[in-house]
């Protein structure tokens, strides 16, 4: 008896195949368009500036959706992502790359944009493609593509709002993406998914929650960020926070209290690293005994200070006083003993 063969299962036995004769789907962009009609695609332009690369690798290697899962299933019922340019990713270059990219735009598409906007000279700083033989600057594409997009998914705290690529004396005059789309006049909805590099979680998450309800329909926080995922501070929800609270500070990597003098800036920094875990849900900073480094927050990194420095609390009104008040006392009392000690080795010699 003959089995009937569903465009879905079409769709999962083209995808099998390929992935077992080793072949990958971003080398047959036909082929790959041609069979994943069978769903309802979500064209997605994911276009790479002023960054490291690094929020890729994390969204790439996204558990227990996986990569194929996001682009080849059903991310919500009846729609999947189809992943039409990536500047890492896809196999296609030249001249083909940049086709693909003008194909997209010219129906609806979600565009995800990684790293900060480079506006100096003109954007020379970040170019991608060429046009009658010179540089196209990540600005001027940005500019076209923002204009069109239904939503922008700023992808890292460089995209977010310039991170490290910002950080002084920013000789790029790289800017984020909100901040780039308010000096263009641009309307298109921006969501902010900052880290460095962001959990994948947190992109998947809200590019699903874009696909279900609209950009609209992600709430966000007063810095664009989804509150699905930035609603906690990292500080409420640190297994050392009782030591925080009775002024036990470690002073050495290694120590079991809390890494507040060792920089951590858990208590201003909104994220659920506690409960995503990193590294296929491994363990997250503070657990493997390193200090939060405050890297979802759009401060990262200049606005926070130095990453191994304690920081200044006192401005802070949602923390505990007399916690900022023994944590304040610690700081203090480290930083006399460290004089004390200078002096008394200066003597010496």
């Amino acid at each position: 008896m003959a089995t009937k063969l569903t465009r879905r299962h079409f769709v999962e036995l083209c995808a099998g195949s390929t992935a077992a004769l080793g072949l990958s789907l971003f080398k047959h962009p036909e082929f790959e368009r041609l069979f994943a009609d069978a769903l309802s695609e979500v064209p997605v332009i994911w276009f790479q500036g002023s960054g490291c690369n690094g929020c890729s690798v994390s969204a790439l290697n996204s558990f227990p959706v996986t990569i194929q899962d996001l682009l080849l299933s059903e991310v919500v019922s009846g729609q999947h992502v189809s992943l039409r340019f990536h500047n890492t990713v896809m196999a296609a270059q030249g001249d083909l790359a940049m086709s693909a990219l003008y194909d997209t735009e010219t129906g609806p598409f979600a565009l995800v944009v990684e790293g900060g906007v480079p506006l100096k000279d003109g954007g020379f700083y970040c170019e991608v493609g060429e046009k009658d033989g010179h540089g196209i600057p990540m600005a001027e594409t940005i500019e076209r593509l923002g204009r069109k997009a239904i939503a922008t998914i700023a992808l890292g705290t460089c995209a977010s709002s310039g991170g490290i690529s910002a950080s002084p004396p920013n000789p790029g005059e790289v800017v984020g993406i909100a901040e780039f789309y308010k000096q263009k006049g641009i309307t298109t909805p921006v969501i902010n998914v900052p880290g460095c590099p962001p959990h994948p979680d947190w992109f998947v998450g809200t590019l699903a929650q874009v696909l279900i309800g609209g950009a609209e329909s992600v709430k966000v926080d007063k810095d664009l960020r989804p509150t699905a995922f930035y609603g906690k501070l990292i500080h409420d929800q640190c297994p050392r926070r009782g030591q925080f609270a009775n002024g036990k500070f470690a002073t050495n990597f290694g120590d079991p209290d809390c890494l507040y003098e060792l920089g951590c800036k858990g208590p201003i920094t909104h994220a659920d690293c506690n409960d995503r875990l990193w590294n296929n849900k491994t363990r997250w900073c503070i657990e493997a005994g390193a200090p939060c480094i405050g890297c979802a927050e759009l401060a990262f990194p200049a606005g926070l200070g130095p990453i191994h420095e304690p920081i200044d609390l006192t401005a802070d009104q949602t923390l505990d006083k007399a916690a900022i008040g023994l944590a304040s006392a610690a700081v203090l009392t480290t930083a006399v003993i460290a004089a004390t000690r200078g002096k008394s080795g200066s003597s010496a010699h």
